[in-house]
């Protein structure tokens, strides 16, 4: 049905499925199709064929096809039959087709048929003489045809029902049409329901004592046997599941019975059509109907030309062409516009509450102020501990002195770099002996230039080299007089 050539495949499946085992080749195929006034070629004929097949809808065909001509031959080599299940899906098909969008009648008649053939059922099993099985077995295939015609019929009516009954456009004499359906003819199920299920109800629970009695009769009757160990596809009512089934449908055994949810589903479309009253009293006021709004507008459009019409439509429905919106100015980085296109765009993270609620309004309690002192303590304790190595490594370096050949710590090598950097930051073109004074640590770098001469410094991880430049660290409250010559120097201090 949705295939492409989808109406050439029905036809075809209609054809083979229309007769009792219809055997035949494309050619044959195609002057049958010709005459109901398909237009379709023998070999696209036969390439559909083939393409059923493989989807199982039909099966080739054991019979010699007879053929004058070599080309005849050709042409009519395959002949083809509907498959078991091909032919069940085409006359689904069929019914899917042929249904119409309207109400369906609820065959309520069937419910005084099945209480009579029930009770013949009975009286076979009751009487004096064996059961005719063949009678019997009509009977049983009697009651359920009719119990699912009836079921199929009800569940039709009432989704048609609850379709058209929910709308909210449902108004003037369409309203009234439904009004007098479901007055009337909802009233009249209810009442045959009501006549006949307990009838029925309470024929199936007296039946349940001689159901071995009434299925041992069923199966001394010939049936289709298995072939390679796959079962049959039986009558309906053959074995006790079956009718257990359909005790449960009316008695509701396994929940609700099938006369209460009949009840459930009228009382629905009742209250359905009243709140449907009151919308259609209330809405002059209210403005809920959009019934007399679509109209206008369809009117518009019909006496709109093309451009007006569009107009109209981007007007009505909103639809403009898509643009990247912002939500606000401490949202976006400036690089995106409304001019850039989404997928240039960068994403933009919605929150939770603006994009199901449309607000940004604050959900819940507030969130209790976590208590900083712990945090506060872990702080002091990581700053006191980092003091402590810096003073550590400032005291290795003060002791030190006079840093060419100097061992150091890894701590006190960092410390000296960076004291290092920041004097020669300030003094880029580094001429004369220039001091670097930190007065936290109490520590004062010395660098004396030197062409020629390097600071070399030892670690655990590595060698330091300072090219050109000699170091030197003291006390910060030192004085010292610096030997350019000698790159020697001597202080006095408290």
């Amino acid at each position: 049905m949705t295939a492409d050539n989808a109406e050439e495949y029905i036809a075809i499946m209609r054809l083979f499925s229309s007769t009792l085992l219809a055997d035949m080749s494309a050619g044959e195929a195609h002057s049958a199709l010709e005459r109901s006034g398909a237009q379709i070629s023998v070999d696209d004929l036969e390439s559909r064929c083939r393409q059923l097949e493989q989807w199982g809808n039909l099966v080739r065909s054991v019979r010699d096809a007879r053929a004058a001509t070599v080309a005849e031959w050709v042409r009519s080599r395959s002949r083809y039959q509907v498959s078991k299940l091909g032919g069940r899906v085409a006359r689904q098909v069929d019914e899917v087709i042929s249904a119409s969008d309207g109400a369906r009648e609820v065959a309520r008649e069937l419910l005084g048929a099945t209480v009579e053939t029930l009770q013949r059922i009975t009286d076979h099993l009751d009487g004096p003489r064996p059961p005719d099985a063949d009678a019997l077995a009509g009977n049983v295939t009697t009651v359920f045809q009719n119990q699912r015609f009836f079921a199929e019929s009800a569940t039709d009516f009432y989704a048609f029902v609850q379709s058209r009954i929910s709308r909210y456009d449902l108004g003037g004499p369409e309203y009234a049409g439904f009004k007098e359906m479901l007055m009337s003819y909802v009233d009249l199920i209810s009442a045959d329901v009501a006549r006949h299920a307990p009838a029925i109800a309470t024929l199936l629970e007296a039946l349940e004592p001689r159901l071995p009695a009434l299925l041992d009769a069923l199966d001394s009757l010939p049936s289709v046997p298995g072939t390679n160990g796959t079962p049959t596809e039986r009558s309906p009512g053959r074995n006790a599941e079956d009718w257990d089934e359909l005790t449960a449908w009316y008695t509701g055994r396994r929940g609700r019975s099938g006369p209460e949810q009949l009840r459930g589903a009228a009382d629905q479309a009742l209250a359905q059509l009243i709140a449907n009253a009151k919308r259609m009293l209330a809405a002059a006021g209210t403005g809920v109907s959009r019934r007399a709004d679509l109209l206008r507008l369809a009117r518009w459009f019909d006496t709109a030309d093309t451009d007006t019409a569009h107009r109209i439509f981007n007007a009505a429905f909103g639809a403009y062409p898509s643009r990247h919106l912002l939500r606000g100015p401490d949202e976006d980085s400036g690089r995106d516009g409304a001019t850039t296109s989404w997928w240039d765009a960068e994403p933009v993270d919605v929150p939770l509450s603006l994009r199901e609620r449309g607000d940004r309004a604050a959900r819940g309690r507030t969130s209790r102020v976590l208590d900083p002192s712990l945090e506060r303590e872990l702080l002091i304790t990581v700053a006191q501990e980092e003091a402590e190595r810096q003073a550590a490594a400032a005291a290795e370096l003060t002791a030190s002195g006079n840093l060419d050949g100097a061992h150091l710590s890894p701590a006190a090598r960092d410390l000296l770099l960076d004291r290092l950097g920041a004097l020669l930051a300030v003094e880029q073109d580094l001429e004369v002996a220039a001091i670097h004074t930190d007065t936290n640590l109490g520590l004062a770098l010395t660098a004396i230039p030197a062409k020629g001469r390097s600071t070399v410094i030892h670690s655990d991880d590595g060698t330091l080299t300072v090219h050109d430049l000699l170091l030197r660290v003291h006390p910060a409250d030192v004085t010292v007089t610096l030997d350019d010559d000698e790159g020697k120097m001597t202080g006095t201090g408290p």
